[in-house]
C-alpha cells in the first residue's frame, strides 16, 4: 500500500535515484542542486511503498492565487497505478480551489496531463536556463 506524506524533508540522493528511475530528466548528479531545488520548494508531497521513495511532488506556491508543479515523478515500476493522479490531487487540494496549477510538460509526457484534468495552455512562456 503507497504511503503518501506531505513537508516530509526528503534525502537528495533518494530523491535523484527517483528521478532517474522515472525517467524524469533533472540534474541528479548534482545533488548539492537537488538539495537545493527541495530546500527551497514550499510544497512537497511524497509517496512512499513501505521506507522507499516512489513518487514526489515539489511545487512553489503562494497558496493564495497560483501554484507551480515543478516535479512530478513516479518510478517507472510504480507507473499506471494512480500515484502521479494522487500527488496531484493532493497538492491541489492543500493549495485549495482559488489557486490555479500551473506547470511545464517535458514533450514525452503531454499525453498524460490531460488524463489527470489538465488542460493544455497556450500562453505561457520560458527564458531557459543554461545549464
Amino acid at each position: 500500500m503507497i504511503e503518501y506524506r506531505d513537508s516530509q524533508s526528503l534525502d537528495p540522493v533518494a530523491v535523484a535515484r527517483l528521478f532517474e528511475a522515472s525517467g524524469i530528466v533533472r540534474p541528479t548528479t548534482d545533488i548539492p542542486r537537488i538539495a537545493r531545488m527541495f530546500a527551497n520548494a514550499n510544497l512537497v508531497i511524497s509517496a512512499w511503498d513501505g521506507s522507499r521513495l516512489v513518487g514526489v511532488c515539489r511545487a512553489l506556491t503562494d497558496f493564495s492565487y497560483c501554484c507551480y508543479l515543478s516535479d512530478l515523478a513516479v518510478d517507472i515500476a510504480y507507473q499506471k497505478q494512480g500515484i502521479g493522479r494522487e500527488l496531484i490531487r493532493r497538492t491541489h487540494s492543500l493549495v485549495g480551489d482559488e489557486v490555479s496549477l500551473i506547470l511545464l510538460s517535458a514533450s514525452g509526457a503531454m499525453g498524460y496531463y490531460p488524463k489527470v484534468g489538465l488542460e493544455l495552455a497556450d500562453n505561457a512562456y520560458v527564458l531557459r536556463r543554461e545549464r
